[in-house]
């Protein structure tokens, strides 16, 4: 994006290629396979798991550790693979400390749960670097199945289905596979072109062609795709990003935080990415604390983050909070935009204080001023692009919970069906389950 506006603080190489490289490590290293057994062996292998029951997919978690810590890390891969075919990333990307390790009994009695998402990466990873698909590929049914939108979701659809023995044809409206694995995570949570790589592997089952450049809308009609194939799956995601409606929100500066964070992962330098000096990000969610900390890992002084509603309220977890924190963000509660001011390019946003009045968000009258020159909006994401023919509810595509749509032989899931909880670990639940469903109708 070109700034004629000189005046504007957003500018790259704030930091050295060195320092930037530093800041982008890894954010939980690696374990070391003496590490793993040692953090292995903490697990109580509970009976009635409650780390099972938090896990979205439902991973044997108990099973897979006591695999790791009999020295079997790519059994323990196999039984985590089986329920999360995306396994690897979610070990990288799952708030694990709000599900399965916040449950876990070793949490509830010493505050120090096991690691649960950093032994299935170790899992994951060894298996994954053996380069050997761990699943077989049942004989062919003669189905044809469409999966469209490549993000987790789709990819864990279409996996499922190929393994059962169907032939996929999975489209993907831009140049690389992944959705939000690859264009949407904090580039510290997928290090070394992790989710490119875990993508070519999903694929080694066989039976998936992968199309891409094809969005539903545009390319492709919902009609034509259900008379072509035996089923369809919409893992179409959420395109649209929703607005602030406040005045200045056109000026330069002014970005879309998805936008900045897909141009962040898919940059192969660091350096030559322009950041303010003063960053503001509007929101509470994953994508506003991923903007944030990336804004301060690339150099900006001051990065804020501001919400309308207060702590508890927030999306991302006390965690990501915290990590925020700790990277020097600041983060303000009940505050929401009012305007954004500067000549040509954004140099202020006037907030406004709000208080919570029978659940909804109201303001108090009182304003403070921030400077700014980037704000980024993190306010979350609209469905686009949907057939009118399918039912709606809450503005996502309606579905059963085997992701049945309103519309015959057409399922749908991930971010963009009802249901979602934005979670990668979610849609990845919901694309098997709805592969196991199209699987049990088109079989009889």
């Amino acid at each position: 994006m070109a700034h004629s506006h000189q005046a504007s603080g957003v500018q790259s190489a704030r930091l050295s290629a060195s320092e930037i490289a530093e800041n982008f490590t890894d954010l939980h290293p690696a374990y070391k396979t003496h590490e793993a057994v040692v953090a292995a062996d903490r697990c109580y292998f509970c009976h009635d798991a409650p780390c099972m029951t938090a896990c979205p997919t439902s991973i044997d978690i108990p099973q897979f550790i006591r695999e790791i810590q009999g020295g079997h890390p790519e059994s323990a891969a196999r039984t985590i693979l089986e329920q999360n075919i995306l396994g690897g990333m979610c070990a990288r990307v799952c708030p694990t400390e709000t599900l399965c390790e916040e449950v876990c009994v070793r949490e509830v009695a010493e505050g120090k749960p096991v690691e649960i998402g950093r032994l299935q990466r170790y899992a994951t990873d060894a298996l994954m670097a053996r380069g050997v698909h761990p699943f077989e590929r049942a004989a062919s049914t003669g189905k044809r199945i469409a999966v469209v939108g490549a993000g987790p979701a789709g990819l864990s659809a279409a996996h499922r289905l190929a393994m059962l023995g169907h032939d996929i044809v999975l489209y993907e409206r831009r140049a690389k596979s992944g959705g939000l694995n690859e264009f949407g995570i904090a580039a510290y949570k997928s290090t070394q072109d992790f989710a490119a790589q875990e993508v070519q592997w999903l694929l080694e089952i066989g039976g998936i062609t992968v199309e891409y450049g094809q969005s539903l809308g545009d390319q492709l009609s919902l009609d034509a795709l259900n008379a072509t194939f035996d089923a369809v799956f919409l893992s179409i995601g959420l395109g649209g990003v929703n607005a602030l409606n406040t005045s200045g929100e056109d000026l330069d500066g002014v970005r879309d935080a998805v936008e900045f964070i897909a141009e962040l992962r898919q940059a192969s330098d660091l350096t030559a990415l322009p950041v303010g000096r003063d960053v503001v990000v509007i929101g509470g969610g994953m994508t506003a604390i991923d903007a944030a900390i990336q804004s301060k890992l690339l150099g900006a002084e001051n990065v804020t983050i501001a919400y309308r509603r207060g702590r508890d309220a927030m999306g991302a977890s006390r965690f990501e909070q915290d990590l925020a924190a700790s990277k020097g963000v600041k983060l303000m509660f009940n505050v929401m935009p009012m305007s954004i001011t500067g000549t040509g390019a954004v140099q202020q946003i006037e907030l406004e204080y709000t208080q919570i009045d029978e659940g909804r968000v109201t303001g108090t009258g009182e304003t403070v001023q921030v400077n700014a020159d980037q704000v980024f909006k993190a306010i979350g994401q609209t469905l686009t692009g949907q057939p009118q023919a399918l039912a709606l509810e809450r503005r996502k595509i309606k579905v059963d919970d085997n992701g049945k749509t309103s519309v015959m032989g057409v399922w749908a899931g991930g971010d963009c069906a009802s249901g979602g909880d934005d979670l990668t670990v979610t849609a990845v639940a919901e694309g098997r389950d709805a592969a196991m469903d199209i699987h049990t109708s088109l079989m009889g």
